[in-house]
């Protein structure tokens, strides 16, 4: 028997079950996989909880996107993958399981330089981060300010930049700095002053905002630091990016990506695992949850405090 987690219903974290099931089929052009580990993110919670709305309910719902694993067989038609591969799953749908049904298209291969944990934990942020900063031109040369440095977004965010040959600026607690400068960025403290602690730190001026906070106090700061407002883009608060005149992607945003940020998307992995395979990529599990405690992750998920990654084990 598998183990999946669905819900049948919106609502809190409590409305998750775990349930056994029959182990899924492969059907020709499949491949099936033994989850490793599973990376929990904030979409995660927000479709559960009818934060990002969806279609009506009409049956059990699954949950998760990203995942990792082993190849346990091969359906006909499936060329590159044998059964033993060692794989990173992206874009899945009901990734909380024990066992997964997949297309290859939503498979890569797995570094040995990473965990379990880690390879399940790339798959959304890392893909995010790329997108995001690619789409800002981030590069050489480029000042750039981080809210949220420390999130799995922004950890993944700041490797790319640093890497790019951007010098960074990203805030977080006082508590998390140590983890900013472990990966070459200039750690910042959000709160009262933040504007003044930036231009202290940043003497030359920041020249783009990567917004993961979505509090008022970033945007705002976002604002009053970066005067060409195509500069600041932010991946929380699309909701108010039209409002505010910055630019968006996922975290709510009503425009849905284009096909080149859809690209960049998929390139966003690749250049993790070539850059660890460098030593210039290091992913942070902060928390790990048996499946059966998926709710349990999901809350801690949901108070936006966590550093770096939470994953699940079947």
């Amino acid at each position: 028997m598998a183990t999946i987690v669905q819900y049948s219903r919106l609502g809190g974290p409590d409305v998750l079950e775990v349930v056994e099931v029959p182990i899924p089929t492969v059907t020709p052009g499949q491949v099936l996989v033994e989850v490793q580990a599973i990376g929990v993110n904030p979409i995660d919670s927000k479709l559960r909880s009818g934060k990002r709305p969806t279609p009506p309910i009409d049956a059990p719902r699954r949950v998760g996107s990203d995942a990792s694993g082993v190849v346990l067989e091969v359906g006909s038609g499936v060329d590159g993958w044998a059964v033993g591969d060692e794989v990173i799953v992206q874009g899945a749908t009901g990734a909380y399981a024990s066992h997964l049904v997949l297309e290859p298209s939503t498979l890569v291969r797995k570094p040995s330089v990473w965990t379990w944990s880690q390879a399940a934990a790339v798959g959304i942020p890392v893909s995010t981060a790329y997108q995001a900063l690619r789409s800002l031109g981030v590069g050489e040369g480029t000042r750039l300010l981080i809210h949220g440095g420390t999130g799995g977004v922004g950890q993944a965010a700041v490797q790319f930049a640093v890497a790019w040959g951007a010098t960074v600026f990203a805030t977080a607690s006082p508590s998390n700095h140590a983890r900013l400068v472990e990966l070459g960025a200039v750690p910042l403290s959000y709160g009262d002053g933040l504007v003044e602690r930036v231009r202290e730190a940043a003497p030359d001026g920041i020249d783009v905002v990567l917004d993961g906070a979505g509090t008022d106090e970033a945007l705002q700061a976002s604002l009053d630091l970066v005067t060409d407002r195509s500069q600041i883009g932010t991946i929380v608060a699309g909701a108010r990016a039209a409002e505010l005149g910055i630019r968006a992607w996922s975290g709510g945003s009503p425009v849905p990506l284009t096909e080149e940020e859809l690209r960049l998307r998929s390139e966003g992995v690749p250049a993790a695992i070539e850059l660890a395979s460098q030593g210039q990529f290091d992913v942070e599990v902060s928390e790990r949850f048996p499946l059966a405690r998926a709710a349990d992750a999901q809350r801690l998920s949901e108070e936006g405090h966590t550093r770096g990654k939470i994953v699940l084990i079947p």
